[in-house]
């Protein structure tokens, strides 16, 4: 039986032969002949591996020593997590400097920029459901089949009807623009009635605007459970030369560094988006982050089917972790992300649900050529 000795607020072992099989598995780090554990390590070890723990002698349980902990923020996230990762035979360690060649992965999106029509059309907002209504038939058709600003006629029937529809976002950027007049309204009450609507509303429209001048075609994403969805330059909303109907491929949520979410509620905006085969994109507006924050694991995977440790290679992933209940922030998940970035590993996060289950998501970096916010790319990840 392996013994760990706990003593000055320090797990370590002492015996060389269970230091060997310690190490082995690449559990605590070697200090002065003692191998020294963190507590996730010595749970496991009580928890899996039938291990002892003793201080001055005496034995202490399970929950002896996890009751040490019990103020210490997401303690049993980072310890299910921690097993989860370990049952799974691969290596988990607490992170510690090294170096490391390669960058962490990240995706560039196309470069573009829209080019609006020589085009003045007039229009009716109607403050209730924030639309604006265009009856200029000629100017509103050109506008939905050039551009997709709007929806002409009926949804994937633009034939049926002489009307073209804008929301919100399109209204504010089209009138912002020169293009769209609101005989109505002024530019400056439009924008004091959507932010009434919504108290974020600078941060969504600011996102797509982000996109919008870059070429992308932004709509709502309201069937999708996000803000947004997305279609690549180039996309148009008619079947033209006997194509099929275009199905957006992207989904954006935004996520203001100032708020929070509860991480049932990010994970389920996820899982909607990748069950519609659907990339989905988290925004951070503002100003890309440049804070850190502590980094909960480094980990290792495989190569040839083979697990990686720490003494044939350099970890793969950073990984925060965190319980289904707890809340995370915007300015959060960019430090984390940011934090990552840095220690060139490809960030990961990891939820513990209330049966102590683990899922995993992969999050890639997006370069949107002269954009000011933070953009990702967040996948499910099976280890």
């Amino acid at each position: 039986m392996i013994q760990i000795r706990y003593s000055k607020n320090k797990f370590f072992v002492e015996d060389q032969s269970s230091i060997d099989i310690l190490r082995k598995g690449s559990f605590g780090n070697l200090a002065a002949h003692v191998l020294v554990l963190h507590p996730e390590e010595v749970l496991y070890l009580m928890d899996v591996r039938n291990a002892e723990c003793v201080s001055a002698g005496a034995p202490i349980s399970f929950n002896g020593i996890a009751s040490r902990f019990w103020k210490s923020k997401k303690f049993t996230a980072r310890y299910f997590t921690y097993k989860d990762w370990r049952d799974r035979g691969l290596m988990i360690k607490r992170p510690f400097k090294f170096r490391c060649e390669e960058s962490a992965p990240s995706k560039e999106y196309p470069r573009s920029s829209i080019k609006l029509p020589k085009l003045k059309m007039n229009g009716t907002f109607f403050k209730s459901d924030l639309i604006t209504v265009v009856s200029e038939r000629e100017a509103g058709k050109k506008i939905y089949e050039d551009l997709w600003f709007g929806q002409y006629g009926s949804y994937k029937a633009p034939d049926r009807g002489q009307l073209n529809k804008l929301d919100i976002y399109e209204t504010i950027f089209l009138v912002s623009d020169g293009i769209l007049h609101l005989g109505n309204i002024t530019l400056e009450d439009l924008i004091k009635v959507a932010t009434s609507r919504r108290r974020d509303f600078g941060r969504l429209y600011s996102v797509y605007k982000d996109w919008r001048e870059k070429d992308y075609v932004i709509k709502t994403g309201f069937k999708f459970g996000t803000h947004f969805r997305v279609y690549f330059p180039g996309a148009t909303p008619t079947k033209r030369n006997n194509a099929s109907w275009v199905h957006s491929k992207h989904v954006i949520h935004v996520f203001p560094k100032e708020s929070k979410m509860l991480i049932s509620e990010w994970a389920r905006a996820i899982r909607v988006a990748h069950s519609v085969r659907k990339t989905f994109i988290l925004a951070v507006p503002g100003k890309p982050s440049r804070h850190d924050v502590e980094i909960d694991y480094v980990l290792y995977h495989r190569k040839g089917g083979e697990a990686e440790s720490p003494e044939n290679s350099k970890p793969r992933y950073a990984m925060l972790s965190f319980s289904e209940d707890e809340h995370i922030g915007g300015s959060e998940f960019a430090a984390a992300v940011n934090s990552a970035r840095k220690m060139k590993l490809e960030p990961i996060i990891a939820i513990a649900d209330r049966e102590t289950s683990v899922t995993y998501y992969k999050i890639r970096q997006i370069k949107l050529a002269g954009s000011d916010n933070d953009y990702y790319e967040i996948d499910w990840f099976q280890p």
